[in-house]
Parts: C-alpha cells; sequence; structure tokens
C-alpha cells in the first residue's frame, strides 16, 4: 500500500484554529437562521441503506464525552468541545483542490460508492459511524447541523486525490443531524497509513445548505478508531500494509490525536468483522 503524503502537526492550523471559539457562536446564529428548511433539504431516501451491524464482539474504551449508540444530550450530559483539527490535504471541499460539497448526490448516508459520472466501490470490513452533534455550552443535541464525513479506503487511498481513485469521490458524504443530533454514515473500515493513527474526518456546518456550498465551518475536526479493533480488523484480506503501520505509531505519537492522547476523539466501537462495526462518538461544539 502507497501511502498519501500526510502533512506537517501544524498544518492548516492558523487564524481558523485561533478563532475556533467564535466559529462556534457564531454557529449558534447560522443554525437559527437556517431552521428547518435545512432538515428538508437533506435526502431521506439513503436512510434505508444504512444497516447496523452486529454489535456482539469488541467493545473499545469511550471517549471522555458520551460515546454510545444511544447518547443523550440532555442537561445532565456535560459534553466538551471537540479539538478543532487539520483537515489534512485531501478535504475535497475546495479548500485544497476539488470541491465534491456542491457536487448532486454528496447528500448521502451510504458513502462506499461513487456518485455522478463515477462508478467506484470501496470494499472492507463494514463500518457505521454515529456522530452526535451537541452544543457544548447548552450541552443540546443541534437538531438539522450538518455534517461532512470523509476518509481513506482500504488501500490508504482518499478519492479525487490519490493515483487510481483520482476520478472517484466514494467515502465521502453529508448527512444532517436528527431530532437527538445524530448523523449516521454506512461506509467500511478505513486503512492505517505510514505516520497517522486511523482515523476518520469530518467538518461540521450550521445546516445541510451551508454545506453543500462549501461554506463556513463551525468545526473541523477528527475521529479515532481503538486499536484492539484495528488490528483485528487489519487482519483481514484487502488491508495490505494496515497493519505494520499501526505497529509503528501510538495515539500518543500522533500529530494530531498525541495533543490529549485523544481523549475526546475515540470513538467507541462494537461489533465484529463478519457482521461488521459501529463506531459512536459525540461531537461538541
Amino acid at each position: 500500500m502507497t501511502p498519501p503524503t500526510q502533512p506537517p502537526p501544524n498544518h492548516d492550523r492558523g487564524l481558523e484554529y485561533d478563532l475556533a471559539t467564535l466559529h462556534r457562536r457564531r454557529f449558534l446564529g447560522l443554525f437559527t437562521a437556517a431552521g428547518l428548511a435545512a432538515v428538508a433539504g437533506c435526502s431521506a431516501d439513503d436512510s434505508t441503506t444504512t444497516s447496523t451491524p452486529s454489535s456482539s464482539a469488541t467493545s473499545a474504551t469511550p471517549s471522555t464525552s458520551t460515546s454510545t449508540s444511544t447518547a443523550t444530550t440532555d442537561a445532565s450530559t456535560d459534553v466538551d468541545e471537540i479539538p478543532q483539527e487539520t483537515g489534512g490535504p485531501y478535504p475535497g471541499d475546495g479548500s485544497n483542490g476539488p470541491n465534491v460539497l456542491t457536487q448532486s448526490g454528496i447528500v448521502r448516508s451510504d458513502i462506499t460508492k461513487s456518485f455522478g459520472s463515477a462508478s467506484g466501490v470501496a470494499t472492507g470490513v463494514p463500518l457505521t459511524v454515529e456522530l452526535t452533534v451537541v452544543d457544548a455550552d447548552q450541552d443540546k443535541a443541534l437538531e438539522g447541523a450538518a455534517v461532512y464525513l470523509w476518509h481513506c479506503d482500504a488501500q490508504g487511498r482518499y478519492s479525487l486525490y490519490s493515483d487510481g481513485v483520482t476520478n472517484e469521490n466514494y467515502l465521502r458524504g453529508v448527512q444532517a443531524a436528527d431530532g437527538s443530533g445524530k448523523v449516521t454514515f454506512t461506509t467500511i473500515f478505513p486503512a492505517a497509513y505510514m505516520g497517522r493513527w486511523p482515523h476518520i474526518h469530518f467538518e461540521v456546518y450550521a445546516s445541510t445548505a451551508e454545506a453543500t456550498k462549501a461554506g463556513q465551518i463551525t468545526r473541523t475536526s477528527q475521529l479515532a478508531l481503538p486499536k484492539d479493533v484495528c488490528s483485528t480488523v487489519y487482519a483481514t484480506d484487502g488491508y495490505d500494509g494496515s497493519a505494520q503501520n499501526l505497529s509503528q505509531t501510538s495515539l500518543e505519537n500522533d500529530n494530531v490525536f498525541g495533543d490529549d492522547d485523544g481523549v475526546h476523539q475515540l470513538a467507541t466501537v462494537t461489533g465484529d468483522v463478519s457482521g461488521g462495526y459501529v463506531a459512536t462518538l459525540t461531537v461538541g461544539v
């Protein structure tokens, strides 16, 4: 597996990183203005394609913020802000080359297939990603907020950018949060490539309308996957090189998660290889 080139530790931080708190407060105003019209703009057709894999096997250590498949977001739940992170060099949001967000078809829950004129399919161990978006100041679910999620395939390649998949747009999609603040994506388990801990990228927007015009980003962050699950997945066919790459890094030394060992970004993962996995994380913004 030829891993993509990764940015230096502070890539893409700068002013956006320093103004993360201001962006969060502006988000509440944008969210109110977006209203229920944003929810109506979300494609409901794809929700039926999301299956719930078996949850009988491996369970990882959860984030200190609530990270279960039935995460609560009432006043009794103290949710911390998720750290602001780099979007990396392969965001596909127009900030570094291609912009998939403005393309028809990007709003979907099943992101395993390319859309539009592309026809590629990403194969690997099934993974369902469930994020619950919460206003960290008020510990309140943010219904109608939108999440753009993307990650590499089982060979460590990013669609739109990596050799062999520049004409594909799989493993990228947008979903609007439901009444409990939850978004759900059907995908595959990503590879581990050289220099990075296994992870999934995402951006939070005030609404689907804001996301699909590649508008103002409320928060950019990354989800970390637990080591025991990664080791199990990378022992299966199709993940050549991932086990070796995993052995050469750690959460503590990762240039993104190393600041706090991923304490607010480490997902809870349940399931098994045959039935697929479910990764859950609460995202405070």
